[in-house]
């Protein structure tokens, strides 16, 4: 969870010879790649079995591999992962259906044992004198921990207790399933036909017995024992202690040796000072509609920060919004899926567009209906995200059945929700977003003729972003859940958190080297240095993210000791800021706001994915907080802080170059700056911070069932905490308002302008100094 770019690359890279870095990059990607699909191959071999059928000791048929597999589709296409989460992946205010239903199951089994009555409660087991209590849950240990999984057969054989126990469980879940939680916001008829129920409680007790049940020749259950739950004898593993050390010394050595290496290798002359003021730019017809793309960004943002408080509202008001009944109209799992789709969307927005409007820059050519090739791009991605919006909504309310809302509504895995349709309709639009870079490239490429110079690997970089998103093609809502995990964290991983980024940084170092911050030969040994070492750590460190996912216990290992490499390169960023200063002032002046976000974007790195990414990466951490408020604290600072942020600066880039002076509002956008970035400070400080630490605690004293439980969601702390969070949004949102109206005041200005055919090497509109 933590990432691993410096986002302004003006600073001296250790000194290398440009001619071995393309190699070395090559070899990393080689090597790197290997071990992510050879990783990828053993997940697949040792995921989890469904048995074909779970049998009583009288070889009644409990539930089938068919009930599963239905249950999992069915699930997957009313919001999925929006609703509570299945082996701590999804959302944190429902519970977590596998340490529920574990819980529960081995409740109603303790009952079984202890006097014939499955409807045993918590209550009644605190009751029991301590060695009873420590005996009955031997008892129970013994009934789960042993795996009765026979593999030639694919019968699945369960204990009279635990048959006893699980119906008591499929009891509870028909008048969970069909009358909601107001207090967790599941709404009513969530599922309202009783087959279903059936079927999604069946999946959700298959992954419970997937975190009981030891592997085969393993003491450790198919999750690494994952959920913690003494009554079940889920406990931490040692070796997660062992490699949770490992990761923090490998840390510390790395960055002892990265700074040895910097600080004995720095050359001071490679950052140039510029004297004179940027001047003006009259935009192309391209770059000019390439403006729409951020006025709509914009409009995404605003529309994902409503999102982001109405779904937050709903952890202290399950069924409404101060009295409006809108779980009725906009349910949780739909506001939580836009306001997550929407950050995906609008940073991703800000980012193609910044290609758009640089790729003619730095090409010096505007091919003949480049403008009309922007129109067409910017209404396909338009179509694509209010289709995917409104299928999301109809799949969550239960309008499509499965396979349909998978195509058209919600394919229920997070940050890859859109129906599979508009996800080949944005992979189509990617690609053709890359033909018109290229085609604007393309007499920059000729010139070059180094394959490996900047404007090569600008066009490289792009490639990777269609190319990496068309990943979460690999699966469908049928497939392996811990199959379909790991694709999808080469979406989230590899694809938002990492290449994007090395689009951005290329298209950053570009940028210095044209403005003459940063010689063109240091841009680009900065940027093959920054890729490879993102790419030697991001690559593998993937994995951290699959410790519980059904995989083998070694994939914890090496993404512990792998993202623990990804903090090295955010290192960096105290000497980026320092480096960033020498900028002459006039200069800095007329970029002041960009590079404000720059500096944002490498301070929240150092913060949002360093510090409490690395929060949450180590294997014995991860274990206790694998499904709780802890992540929303990095998910929060990372996503905005670094991507946001980014994002904005890109877009402030772009605009300050064509915007004429008198459209462009310093004041208001550094009010913006400020409110934003002061915003979420205190929205962490005063909410998401205490209310993560307090769920962790429950979870280590008590067990993940309990920190996910009605009565820690429901406590006085965890409802206070959200209801702190609202100065934090209040702040946020008025700096957001703000940037959102000086955007379209510098847009407005930009057409008002007159266009030039030709970017041309000078500057085109003189204006005075401010």
């Amino acid at each position: 969870m933590a990432n691993s770019t410096f986002d302004l690359p003006i600073a001296t890279p250790p000194r290398t010879k440009s001619f071995g870095l393309p190699a070395w990059l090559v070899l990393v990607c080689v090597v790197t790649f290997s071990v992510l699909l050879g990783a990828g191959a053993a997940i697949y071999k040792n995921a989890p079995p469904i048995p074909v059928t779970m049998v009583s000791p009288q070889q009644e048929i409990v539930m089938t591999q068919a009930e599963v597999q239905r249950g999992q589709a069915t699930y997957l296409a009313r919001g999925g992962q929006h609703i509570g989460s299945v082996w701590g992946h999804g959302s944190y205010l429902a519970p977590d259906w596998t340490a529920d239903v574990l819980h529960r199951w081995g409740l109603a089994t303790a009952g079984v044992l202890y006097d014939g009555d499955a409807n045993f409660s918590q209550t009644d087991l605190e009751a029991l004198p301590p060695v009873a209590q420590a005996q009955l849950q031997a008892e129970v240990k013994q009934e789960f921990k042993p795996n009765r999984y026979d593999p030639e057969t694919g019968i699945l054989s369960l204990t009279n207790a635990q048959t006893q126990g699980l119906a008591q469980v499929f009891d509870d879940y028909q008048a969970l399933l069909l009358n909601g939680s107001a207090i967790h916001s599941i709404p009513r008829d969530w599922f309202p036909e009783a087959g279903d129920r059936h079927d999604v409680t069946a999946f959700f007790a298959w992954t419970a017995w997937t975190a009981a049940a030891n592997r085969p020749n393993s003491p450790l259950s198919y999750t690494a024992n994952w959920p913690h739950d003494d009554l079940i004898g889920n406990q931490a593993p040692g070796q997660f202690i062992v490699w949770s050390i490992v990761s923090v010394i490998v840390l510390i050595a790395a960055i002892a040796l990265f700074l040895f290496v910097y600080l004995t290798q720095e050359d001071a002359e490679e950052v140039q000072a510029v004297a004179e003021r940027p001047a003006l730019r009259l935009a192309t017809p391209s770059q000019r509609i390439t403006t729409l793309f951020f006025g709509v960004a914009m409009a995404l943002f605003g529309v994902q920060l409503l999102m982001g408080m109405v779904t937050a509202h709903y952890a202290v008001e399950g069924e409404g919004f101060y009295g409006i009944p809108l779980q009725q109209y906009l349910p949780y799992a739909a506001s939580r899926t836009w306001h997550l789709q929407l950050a995906v969307f609008w940073i991703a927005t800000c980012w193609l567009a910044a290609g758009l409007y640089f790729a003619p820059r730095f090409g010096k050519h505007e091919p003949k209906g480049q403008a009309i090739g922007n129109g067409i791009l910017l209404a396909a991605l338009t179509l694509v995200v209010v289709g995917s919006l409104v299928g999301a909504w109809f799949g969550i309310q239960g309008y499509l059945g499965n396979d349909q809302s998978f195509w058209f509504g919600h394919q229920g895995y997070e940050y890859v929700e859109l129906g599979r349709l508009w996800q080949l309709l944005l992979i189509g639009g990617m690609v053709f977003w890359l033909w018109l870079m290229f085609r604007a490239l393309r007499p920059a490429l000729k010139a070059e003729g180094n394959k490996t110079g900047l404007n090569h690997f600008f066009l490289y970089s792009a490639i990777t972003i269609p190319l990496f998103y068309a990943s979460g093609l690999m699966y469908t809502n049928h497939t392996p859940i811990s199959v379909a995990e790991y694709w999808r964290w080469w979406v989230v991983h590899l694809w938002v958190e990492g290449f994007f980024e090395v689009f951005a940084t290329v298209a950053i170092a570009y940028l210095c080297s044209e403005l003459g911050f940063l010689k063109r030969s240091a841009a680009l040994r900065a940027t093959y240095l920054t890729t490879i070492l993102y790419l030697g750590s991001g690559v593998i460190g993937t994995l951290h993210h699959l410790y519980f996912a059904g995989t083998p216990v070694f994939i914890a290992a090496m993404g512990a000791v792998a993202s623990a490499l990804e903090v090295v390169p955010l290192t960096l960023i105290g000497f980026e800021v320092v480096k960033s200063l020498k900028l002459s002032q006039e200069a800095q002046g007329f970029y002041r706001m960009p590079l404000k976000f720059f500096i944002a974007t490498c301070v929240w790195n150092l913060v949002g994915a360093g510090v409490f990414g690395f929060l949450i990466n180590p294997p014995i951490v991860l274990y206790y907080s694998q499904g709780i408020n802890t992540t929303p604290i990095h998910a929060h600072s990372a996503l905005f802080g670094v991507y946001g942020s980014l994002a904005i600066a890109l877009m402030l880039f772009a605009l300050r170059e064509i915007t004429p002076d008198q459209f462009w509002n310093e004041k208001k956008f550094n009010f913006a700056f400020w409110w934003i970035n002061g915003g979420l400070v205190t929205m962490l400080v005063t909410g998401l911070i205490p209310n993560g630490f307090y769920q962790l605690m429950q979870s280590i004293n008590h067990g993940t069932w309990y920190a996910r439980s009605a009565e820690v969601i429901g406590s006085s702390w965890m409802q206070g905490t959200v209801w702190l969070r609202i100065p934090g949004d209040l702040i946020f949102a008025v700096g957001a308002i703000v940037l959102l109206y000086g955007v379209g005041q510098a847009i407005w200005g930009i057409f008002q302008q007159p266009t030039q055919p030709q970017p041309l090497d000078e500057v085109q509109v003189e204006t005075p100094a401010t």
